[in-house]
């Protein structure tokens, strides 16, 4: 591409309303532009990056003969009704109704879908395997769109299916995409980590992300150095001392707290620890209210409380509700005296002449034990702290930031029960087909790659998915002999099917050189005044350091640095 005549802009300045590096650099490089929250378009030269993440998708999922078709947005939302998934999207579903007022949606998932679409070619065993894979936008209604690509309300997504007659066909095509899952991340180049993660309302036997590890990260991604393990917050199990207290239990003793409400107010009032106060909270979990104990220092895992209780909804008990089953003001609940029931978290088991709320303004309790109240039982409940031990290995654990770029998971037969996708088997036996299914978020891969490789003079591109490889600067378009040998470099690259970028505006040097650093081109040529001499300037995007080259030998050292680099 020659700029000249292209549509191409820069934007010096910092983008006042983007939250994220990889927002600021995407949109001040005019590879993205956003339209309203959560919605942006994608300019020539962030659609032709985002192009070639598409291109090392299907590579990778052509390899594994999965096979690529393109379904539709616009959805019935009967579809959803049929897998009683509807409820569980709630308001992130867009809505809309046809002229005949017939209700749809536009479609956040498409589960549904590839489920109706194999109907049509599974009737015996001898049907199955197969796998399914699109590239195509969805659609969900965020409540605070941010960070760029990261969080959006429109997003390109690369979803793939496969079903299976049993659950050993099921392992054997998740380990294939999982294989070629880790091959698409390592060719993009992003730094990642696989983490066990909850299966939410897609449902299923086991849920893991890939994570791309950065400062922005929504997620928190728990490992250990130790070992191999990692895990999303929201799955990692809490493990315990083994180590009973040797501390002697003394009888409770109520004390005043005057205006001490929150931990680190009862703390400081009382020269405690946070971690020797226990807190009550009040929750309302499928419509009936539980009191929840952990730790002062501890957070509750909602998402472990409605794995251990069965449930569907969870929320904080309202103001109201809290008074009406403790009689007392929030900042002063505890487990004494409650008729509601009481859930403990492990640790809390363990500990002994611990601080609770007395339910009465201004008072707590001091030196309470378990045996002071009755609880229905004690379970994993809290959010593991970093510093907490392995659960494969007993060391410490560590915490990073991370985004999620892809996901996998085994959904079983949850969905070709609910849509009829069944098969007759070798005995003529009717059986429900075993399914999985795998996302890439391709939006969020460009960003995460951004948000890693970038610096203050802007975005780094690794060689394969950068919009083009090599950017030839000249430094006069004035100058006769450096314009042409420009134009004799241009086509010789194109010769060779490089993507190359030809430089030719009427614009001052350092302008070019900051906008090629901005948009991040691998190699740049610069075509100055020695261009009589046959000779220019070949520096790679990372390095500060400039080579002088032969114009005759560029092409052959520029292909060797793509060879090296390309992964």
């Amino acid at each position: 591409m020659k700029l000249k005549n292209s549509f191409f802009y820069t934007i010096r300045e910092n983008i006042k309303d983007e939250d994220s590096v990889s927002g600021n650099l995407l949109v001040r490089s005019g590879m993205i532009k956003k339209t309203s929250a959560g919605i942006y378009m994608y300019l020539p030269l962030g659609f032709k990056v985002l192009k070639n993440i598409e291109n090392i998708i299907r590579e990778e999922m052509n390899k594994i003969n999965s096979q690529e078709l393109l379904m539709p947005s616009l959805i019935s939302k009967d579809v959803y009704e049929s897998s009683n998934r509807l409820s569980s999207f709630g308001d992130s579903m867009f809505s809309l109704k046809d002229r005949f007022d017939k209700d749809y949606v536009l479609g956040p998932t498409h589960e549904e879908l590839f489920t109706i679409a194999a109907l049509n070619n599974v009737r015996s065993f001898k049907d199955l395997p197969f796998s399914l894979y699109q590239i195509q936008n969805k659609y969900r209604d965020e409540a605070r769109p941010r960070y760029g690509l990261i969080r959006v309300r429109e997003f390109l997504m690369k979803d793939a299916y496969t079903f299976d007659k049993d659950l050993n066909g099921l392992d054997i095509s998740y380990n294939d995409m999982y294989n070629a899952y880790k091959k698409i991340f390592t060719r993009l180049g992003i730094n990642y980590k696989i983490v066990k993660a909850d299966t939410g309302s897609m449902g299923g036997l086991l849920s893991e992300e890939f994570q791309a590890i950065t400062d922005i990260g929504e997620d928190t991604v728990v490992f250990c150095e130790s070992c191999d393990y990692s895990s999303n917050l929201e799955v990692c199990e809490s493990i315990i001392s083994e180590k009973e207290s040797t501390e002697k239990k003394l009888e409770k003793d109520l004390i005043e707290t005057i205006d001490a409400k929150t931990i680190d107010e009862v703390s400081e009032y009382l020269n405690e620890a946070p971690s020797k106060l226990v807190k009550t909270l009040i929750y309302k979990i499928d419509g009936k209210l539980y009191a929840l104990l952990i730790k002062g220092d501890a957070q509750i895992n909602e998402i472990k409380v409605l794995k251990l209780l069965n449930a569907k909804t969870i929320e904080l008990a309202s103001e109201a509700e809290v008074k009406k089953v403790t009689r007392s003001e929030i900042g002063f609940v505890g487990p004494i005296g409650i008729d509601v029931p009481i859930i403990i978290d492990n640790e809390v088991a363990n500990m002994v002449n611990f601080i609770v709320g007395a339910n009465k303004k201004d008072y707590h309790y001091k030196n309470v034990n378990i045996d002071d109240f009755t609880y229905i039982m004690a379970a994993d409940i809290r959010n593991v702290k970093e510093g907490d031990l392995c659960p494969k290995c007993g060391c410490e654990l560590k915490f990073k930031k991370g985004i999620e770029i892809g996901n996998t998971f085994k959904l079983g037969t949850k969905y070709s029960e609910a849509l009829n996708l069944r098969y007759n088997d070798e005995d003529n036996n009717l059986k429900p087909v075993w399914m999985g299914c795998y996302g890439i978020g391709i939006g969020r891969c460009l960003s995460a790659i951004v948000e890693q490789k970038n610096d203050e003079k802007g975005i780094i591109w690794p060689m394969n998915i950068a919009p083009y490889k090599v950017a030839i600067v000249v430094v006069d378009v004035n100058n006769e002999t450096q314009l042409q040998a420009a134009n004799h470099l241009y086509n010789t690259f194109k010769e060779a099917n490089i993507d190359i970028l030809l430089d030719d505006r009427n614009e001052r040097a350092g302008v070019k050189f900051n906008d090629m650093d901005l948009i991040g081109i691998p190699i740049r040529i610069t075509v100055g005044r020695k261009a009589d001499e046959h000779i220019v300037e070949l520096k790679k995007r990372e390095e500060e350091e400039f080579t002088e080259i032969s114009i005759f030998d560029v092409l052959y050292k520029v292909q060797d640095i793509i060879e090296e680099e390309n992964i």
